[in-house]
């Protein structure tokens, strides 16, 4: 009987998690499929399909899916590989990597952009422009 309902089970890209309404995970969440955020996540947020931040939604960490629908909050570093839509009680402080965006009139976006195909999209880390002292030399 146990063997039935599993072999009944939904492919796990097509299965929506939900975080529901006045519900806080600490820690990250991650899925193959489409997570929904209606409460508060604080760290990190992976999911293979899509990733739904819904208008009393708050995440506080790291968000990488393919396509993302932010209504809500976020704080931190945002990456969606296909598509962002940003709607216009939307939320965002931090950075924002994606191939293509799409942001309603009233969303708000304090941070950096980063557009472009994926191997673009990451910026690379420039070395710092301040001189390195030399490791066991004393000045007298």
């Amino acid at each position: 009987m146990a063997k039935d309902r599993l072999s009944n089970a939904a492919p796990p890209e097509t299965v929506i998690s939900i975080i529901g309404p006045g519900m806080k995970v600490v820690g990250d969440c991650q899925t193959d499929g489409t997570i929904r955020i209606e409460g508060t996540v604080e760290g990190s947020v992976r999911a293979g399909k899509a990733v739904v931040i819904g208008k009393d939604g708050l995440v506080d960490g790291t968000v990488v899916t393919q396509d993302a629908v932010v209504s809500g909050r976020l704080k931190g570093t945002l990456t969606a590989e296909s598509r962002l839509e940003l709607q216009a009680t939307s939320r965002i402080e931090g950075e924002v990597f994606a191939r293509r965006m799409q942001l309603e009139e009233g969303a708000v976006l304090n941070g950096t952009v980063h557009m472009g195909d994926k191997r673009g999209a990451r910026p690379v880390e420039q070395p710092t422009s301040e001189p390195l002292e030399p490791v066991g030399v004393r000045e007298a």
